[in-house]
Protein backbone atom coordinates (compact mmCIF):
# COMPACT_ATOMS: atom_id res chain seq x y z
CA UNK A 1 0.00 0.00 0.00
CA UNK A 2 1.83 3.45 -1.15
CA UNK A 3 1.33 6.62 1.49
CA UNK A 4 0.08 10.00 -0.23
CA UNK A 5 2.90 12.55 0.84
CA UNK A 6 0.48 14.13 3.01
CA UNK A 7 0.06 10.64 5.13
CA UNK A 8 3.55 10.35 4.81
CA UNK A 9 3.77 13.93 6.39
CA UNK A 10 1.89 13.43 9.26
CA UNK A 11 3.04 10.01 10.20
CA UNK A 12 6.88 11.17 10.27
CA UNK A 13 5.77 14.45 12.11
CA UNK A 14 3.76 12.19 15.07
CA UNK A 15 7.19 9.83 14.83
CA UNK A 16 9.19 12.97 15.37
CA UNK A 17 6.79 14.27 18.21
CA UNK A 18 6.62 11.36 19.79
CA UNK A 19 10.88 10.71 20.15
CA UNK A 20 10.62 14.40 21.54
CA UNK A 21 8.40 13.86 23.67
CA UNK A 22 10.49 10.43 25.36
CA UNK A 23 13.75 11.91 24.83
CA UNK A 24 13.71 15.56 25.75
CA UNK A 25 14.17 15.17 29.82
CA UNK A 26 17.10 12.90 28.81
CA UNK A 27 18.77 15.21 26.48
CA UNK A 28 17.88 18.34 29.06
CA UNK A 29 19.76 15.60 31.99
CA UNK A 30 22.56 15.14 29.04
CA UNK A 31 23.28 19.22 29.09
CA UNK A 32 23.10 19.98 32.50
CA UNK A 33 25.68 17.25 33.23
CA UNK A 34 28.02 19.85 31.39
CA UNK A 35 26.94 22.40 33.26
CA UNK A 36 29.64 24.33 35.48
CA UNK A 37 26.12 25.61 38.05
CA UNK A 38 25.88 23.34 40.43
CA UNK A 39 21.83 23.96 40.52
CA UNK A 40 21.43 22.22 37.48
CA UNK A 41 19.41 25.54 36.12
CA UNK A 42 18.57 26.87 33.22
CA UNK A 43 19.39 27.49 30.50
CA UNK A 44 23.01 26.64 31.37
CA UNK A 45 25.79 29.25 32.15
CA UNK A 46 28.90 27.29 30.61
CA UNK A 47 30.31 23.94 30.02
CA UNK A 48 32.96 21.82 31.86
CA UNK A 49 34.03 18.00 32.18
CA UNK A 50 34.46 18.85 35.92
CA UNK A 51 30.98 16.67 36.70
CA UNK A 52 32.14 13.61 34.79
CA UNK A 53 35.81 14.07 36.27
CA UNK A 54 34.32 13.87 39.65
CA UNK A 55 31.74 11.19 38.83
CA UNK A 56 34.28 9.00 37.68
CA UNK A 57 36.53 9.43 40.83
CA UNK A 58 33.44 8.94 43.32
CA UNK A 59 33.52 5.79 45.26
CA UNK A 60 30.81 5.66 45.90
CA UNK A 61 29.44 5.87 42.87
CA UNK A 62 31.93 3.62 41.55
CA UNK A 63 30.92 0.85 44.46
CA UNK A 64 27.18 1.20 43.67
CA UNK A 65 28.13 0.62 40.15
CA UNK A 66 29.66 -2.35 40.76
CA UNK A 67 26.98 -3.83 43.27
CA UNK A 68 24.46 -3.29 40.32
CA UNK A 69 26.56 -5.03 37.73
CA UNK A 70 26.65 -7.96 40.39
CA UNK A 71 23.55 -8.09 41.38
CA UNK A 72 22.33 -8.05 37.87
CA UNK A 73 24.73 -10.89 36.64
CA UNK A 74 23.67 -13.04 39.69
CA UNK A 75 19.95 -12.13 39.11
CA UNK A 76 20.09 -13.15 35.06
CA UNK A 77 22.50 -16.14 35.94
CA UNK A 78 19.06 -17.58 37.70
CA UNK A 79 17.13 -16.31 35.12
CA UNK A 80 18.24 -17.90 32.37
CA UNK A 81 18.68 -21.62 34.12
CA UNK A 82 15.05 -21.16 35.47
CA UNK A 83 13.30 -19.19 32.72
CA UNK A 84 15.00 -21.98 30.54
CA UNK A 85 13.44 -25.05 32.82
CA UNK A 86 10.15 -23.29 32.92
CA UNK A 87 9.68 -22.31 29.16
CA UNK A 88 10.63 -26.31 28.17
CA UNK A 89 8.00 -27.43 30.83
CA UNK A 90 5.37 -25.25 28.96
CA UNK A 91 6.16 -25.48 25.30
CA UNK A 92 6.95 -29.43 25.68
CA UNK A 93 5.02 -30.90 27.85
CA UNK A 94 1.10 -30.77 27.89
CA UNK A 95 -0.40 -31.24 32.01
CA UNK A 96 -3.12 -30.02 34.08
CA UNK A 97 -3.02 -26.19 35.14
CA UNK A 98 -0.85 -25.56 32.45
CA UNK A 99 -1.98 -22.26 30.89
CA UNK A 100 -2.06 -20.84 34.78
CA UNK A 101 1.56 -21.38 35.41
CA UNK A 102 2.18 -19.72 32.39
CA UNK A 103 0.33 -16.70 33.78
CA UNK A 104 1.89 -17.37 37.29
CA UNK A 105 5.51 -16.90 35.32
CA UNK A 106 4.77 -13.33 33.44
CA UNK A 107 2.75 -11.80 36.39
CA UNK A 108 5.83 -10.62 38.04
CA UNK A 109 6.60 -7.92 34.90
CA UNK A 110 2.66 -6.93 35.12
CA UNK A 111 2.60 -6.03 38.45
CA UNK A 112 3.39 -2.99 39.96
CA UNK A 113 7.41 -2.95 41.52
CA UNK A 114 5.53 -1.53 44.83
CA UNK A 115 3.36 -4.71 45.11
CA UNK A 116 5.84 -7.04 44.17
CA UNK A 117 8.58 -5.19 46.61
CA UNK A 118 6.35 -5.13 49.55
CA UNK A 119 5.58 -9.24 48.97
CA UNK A 120 8.97 -9.83 48.90
CA UNK A 121 9.74 -7.45 51.87
CA UNK A 122 7.24 -9.50 53.76
CA UNK A 123 8.04 -12.51 52.91
CA UNK A 124 12.04 -12.25 53.66
CA UNK A 125 11.39 -10.24 56.66
CA UNK A 126 8.42 -11.86 58.48
CA UNK A 127 7.99 -15.41 57.10
CA UNK A 128 11.60 -16.21 56.57
CA UNK A 129 12.97 -14.31 58.91
CA UNK A 130 16.18 -12.96 56.52
CA UNK A 131 18.20 -10.05 57.34
CA UNK A 132 17.83 -7.69 53.94
CA UNK A 133 21.20 -7.63 51.62
CA UNK A 134 22.84 -8.99 48.63
CA UNK A 135 21.45 -12.67 48.79
CA UNK A 136 17.59 -10.81 49.13
CA UNK A 137 18.15 -8.06 46.40
CA UNK A 138 19.23 -10.89 44.14
CA UNK A 139 16.07 -13.12 44.61
CA UNK A 140 14.14 -10.15 43.99
CA UNK A 141 15.66 -9.21 41.04
CA UNK A 142 15.13 -13.02 39.51
CA UNK A 143 12.03 -13.09 40.47
CA UNK A 144 10.82 -10.41 37.34
CA UNK A 145 13.97 -11.14 35.02
CA UNK A 146 12.88 -14.71 34.59
CA UNK A 147 10.70 -13.57 32.53
CA UNK A 148 12.43 -11.80 30.20
CA UNK A 149 14.57 -15.27 29.42
CA UNK A 150 11.13 -17.20 29.69
CA UNK A 151 9.31 -15.17 26.83
CA UNK A 152 12.39 -15.08 24.63
CA UNK A 153 13.43 -19.37 24.90
CA UNK A 154 9.45 -20.29 24.52
CA UNK A 155 8.72 -18.22 21.76
CA UNK A 156 12.07 -19.62 20.04
CA UNK A 157 10.76 -23.43 20.89
CA UNK A 158 7.04 -23.04 20.22
CA UNK A 159 8.52 -21.87 16.72
CA UNK A 160 10.86 -24.35 15.93
CA UNK A 161 8.52 -27.10 17.24
CA UNK A 162 10.21 -30.26 18.38
CA UNK A 163 10.29 -32.63 15.95
CA UNK A 164 14.16 -32.49 15.19
CA UNK A 165 14.85 -33.52 18.94
CA UNK A 166 12.08 -36.32 18.44
CA UNK A 167 14.13 -37.38 15.30
CA UNK A 168 17.49 -37.22 17.49
CA UNK A 169 16.02 -39.78 20.54
CA UNK A 170 14.62 -42.21 17.59
CA UNK A 171 18.03 -42.41 16.77
CA UNK A 172 19.12 -43.39 19.66
CA UNK A 173 20.80 -39.90 21.14
CA UNK A 174 20.13 -39.43 25.12
CA UNK A 175 18.57 -36.61 26.56
CA UNK A 176 21.81 -34.37 27.18
CA UNK A 177 23.16 -35.31 23.88
CA UNK A 178 19.93 -34.09 22.12
CA UNK A 179 20.12 -30.74 24.09
CA UNK A 180 23.83 -30.14 23.09
CA UNK A 181 23.41 -30.80 19.20
CA UNK A 182 20.18 -29.90 18.76
CA UNK A 183 18.00 -27.64 21.27
CA UNK A 184 20.89 -25.73 22.10
CA UNK A 185 22.19 -24.16 18.58
CA UNK A 186 18.34 -23.38 17.70
CA UNK A 187 17.90 -21.65 21.34
CA UNK A 188 21.51 -19.99 22.39
CA UNK A 189 20.57 -17.12 20.60
CA UNK A 190 17.43 -16.78 22.18
CA UNK A 191 19.11 -17.51 26.05
CA UNK A 192 21.41 -14.50 24.80
CA UNK A 193 19.06 -11.93 24.17
CA UNK A 194 16.78 -12.81 27.14
CA UNK A 195 20.01 -12.42 29.19
CA UNK A 196 20.63 -9.21 28.23
CA UNK A 197 16.76 -8.32 28.61
CA UNK A 198 17.23 -9.58 32.08
CA UNK A 199 20.57 -7.85 32.57
CA UNK A 200 19.21 -4.15 31.60
CA UNK A 201 15.85 -4.97 33.38
CA UNK A 202 17.96 -5.98 36.92
CA UNK A 203 20.61 -2.83 36.50
CA UNK A 204 17.94 -0.27 36.74
CA UNK A 205 15.46 -1.20 38.98
CA UNK A 206 14.70 0.66 41.92
CA UNK A 207 11.22 -0.05 43.03
CA UNK A 208 11.89 -3.44 44.01
CA UNK A 209 15.29 -2.73 45.38
CA UNK A 210 14.21 0.18 47.90
CA UNK A 211 12.03 -2.86 49.74
CA UNK A 212 14.70 -6.00 49.49
CA UNK A 213 17.76 -4.18 49.59
CA UNK A 214 18.34 -3.18 53.01
CA UNK A 215 20.63 -0.20 54.32
CA UNK A 216 23.70 -1.96 53.52
CA UNK A 217 23.16 -2.32 49.96
CA UNK A 218 23.53 0.49 47.57
CA UNK A 219 22.79 -0.02 43.55
CA UNK A 220 23.04 3.02 41.03
CA UNK A 221 20.01 3.85 41.19
CA UNK A 222 19.50 4.34 45.29
CA UNK A 223 22.91 6.00 45.00
CA UNK A 224 21.39 8.55 42.32
CA UNK A 225 17.79 8.67 44.24
CA UNK A 226 20.16 9.48 47.65
CA UNK A 227 21.88 12.02 46.14
CA UNK A 228 19.86 13.88 43.38
CA UNK A 229 18.92 16.97 46.23
CA UNK A 230 21.90 17.21 47.84
CA UNK A 231 23.64 20.40 45.77
CA UNK A 232 26.87 18.99 45.94
CA UNK A 233 25.74 16.08 44.31
CA UNK A 234 23.43 17.25 41.61
CA UNK A 235 25.44 17.30 38.77
CA UNK A 236 27.55 14.48 39.61
CA UNK A 237 24.05 12.92 39.99
CA UNK A 238 23.40 14.09 35.99
CA UNK A 239 26.29 12.29 34.79
CA UNK A 240 25.58 8.76 36.84
CA UNK A 241 22.15 9.32 35.41
CA UNK A 242 23.24 9.66 31.48
CA UNK A 243 25.85 6.79 32.51
CA UNK A 244 23.19 4.48 33.54
CA UNK A 245 20.91 5.38 30.50
CA UNK A 246 23.72 4.33 28.25
CA UNK A 247 24.70 0.89 29.72
CA UNK A 248 21.20 0.12 30.09
CA UNK A 249 20.45 0.84 26.33
CA UNK A 250 23.70 -1.52 25.57
CA UNK A 251 21.95 -4.98 26.40
CA UNK A 252 18.94 -4.00 24.79
CA UNK A 253 20.02 -2.82 22.10
CA UNK A 254 22.15 -6.00 21.33
CA UNK A 255 19.35 -8.01 22.54
CA UNK A 256 17.22 -6.28 19.72
CA UNK A 257 19.77 -6.74 17.21
CA UNK A 258 20.04 -10.81 18.00
CA UNK A 259 15.91 -11.39 17.68
CA UNK A 260 15.66 -9.05 14.73
CA UNK A 261 18.62 -11.27 12.52
CA UNK A 262 16.97 -14.48 13.98
CA UNK A 263 13.43 -13.45 12.47
CA UNK A 264 14.90 -12.73 9.29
Amino acid sequence: MRLSRVSKTLLASIAILTLLFIYTPIAVVAINSFSPSITMSWPPTGFTFEWWGKAFASEGALSALWTSVVVAFAASIIALILGTLLSFAIARFKFFGQQALNLMVILPIALPGIVTGLALNNLFKSVLEWQLGMMTLIIAHATFAVVAVYNNVIARLRRQGGNLEEASADLGADLFTTFRLITFPRIKSALFAGGLLAFALSFDEIIVTTFTAGGGVETLPIFILNNMYRPNQAPIVAVIAIVVTILSLIPIYLAERISSRDEQ
